[in-house]
């Protein structure tokens, strides 16, 4: 029987990464810092474990391959994997400048999709900012040697953030998330990463962290990237109001402000994810109930139909 799967998210201790997940996002765990957690996760480098039901105990990746395309619905079926991954980040220190390449680089070089992905600011501190692309447009040569001579923040767009702020990070983008900064990111599901300048840190070995600097110089975007889109305005219902925050050729996210109950519905074409930010919400589907908190993750399958949220929060919902 298909049904609304809870989720035990892989968590990573990079070292940028803070306590903010663990003592306000409920994730359990001896690490001491956790800068990630994969909050939908099919990949390699991480798995989702359901945590309820029949299922429970299984890795999610196993469950789809039992059950078959049609619990992801149409379009995840046309990848020959499970094309996204979801977190949350926890950044306590400023993330290192990198850049993803697209699906054609990634393909050939890394075995892998390439990594476009979505940022909503969840929380900041006064102050906080990313890097959001150039500020001028380059060429490979000046990005190279300012690479070399460490003036390559002078050339980054940075860009001060609040919280409900949303950025489209398109594959071939210079970015960085700043220090002090929580982020849902919705992204395909790539873990390549291609680093540029990292602050002169060392890493957890004793040595520096490793750039890869001609695979950036390969898939860089030399121009300034578009601003962002101003958020369409929310649409206000009886018990909870939505906006859509993204729609793009891998992944659309909504964000729902719930005030009362919610009635959703999963179709053929696509599972959809449930990631609650803030709140206390009660799921009612055919198979009973559910306390959902903030830092709770559900997926829920394709063609499943009818569910409900009840309580008062916030949570985005993302489909493919």
């Amino acid at each position: 029987m298909l049904y609304p799967m809870l989720l035990t998210s892989p968590l990573k201790d990079y070292i940028w990464g803070g306590t903010k997940l663990k003592t306000e996002y409920n994730k359990k765990t001896d690490l001491e810092t956790v800068a990630e957690s994969w909050e939908l996760a099919c990949h390699k480098d991480g798995h989702s474990i359901i945590r309820n039901g029949e299922a429970s105990g299984m890795e999610l990746e196993r469950y789809i391959a039992l059950k078959g395309d049609r619990i992801v619905g149409a379009h995840a079926a046309r990848y020959s994997y499970f094309p996204i991954l979801i977190k949350l980040l926890d950044s306590a220190e400023d993330l290192s400048v990198q850049v993803h390449p697209d699906n054609d680089y990634a393909l050939r070089v890394e075995g892998e999709y390439g990594k476009t992905e979505f940022w909503y600011v969840v929380d900041c501190e006064p102050g906080a900012s990313l890097i959001y692309g150039l500020n001028r447009e380059v060429t490979k040569d000046e990005l190279r040697r300012r690479i070399e001579d460490n003036t390559l923040l002078e050339v980054c767009n940075r860009v001060p953030v609040k919280p409900g702020d949303a950025f489209l990070i398109e594959a071939g983008t210079l970015h960085s998330i700043g220090g002090g900064i929580t982020v849902a990111e919705i992204q395909q599901n790539s873990n390549t990463t291609y680093r540029v300048y990292d602050y002169g840190r060392i890493g957890k070995d004793g040595k520096p962290r490793e750039l890869h600097v001609d695979k950036a110089l390969d898939v860089l975007r030399l121009t300034p990237s578009p601003q962002p889109s101003a958020l369409p305005p929310n649409l206000f219902f009886a018990e909870y109001d939505m906006k859509q925050l993204v729609s793009c050729e891998f992944f659309t996210v909504h964000e729902f402000n719930l005030h009362g109950r919610c009635h959703l519905a999963s179709d053929r074409s696509s599972f959809q994810s449930i990631l609650v930010l803030d709140g206390l919400i009660e799921l009612e589907c055919r198979t009973g109930y559910n306390t959902l908190e903030k830092g709770d993750s559900v997926f829920v399958p394709a063609d499943y139909g009818a569910y409900w949220l009840r309580g008062n929060g916030k949570f985005l919902l993302t489909t493919v």
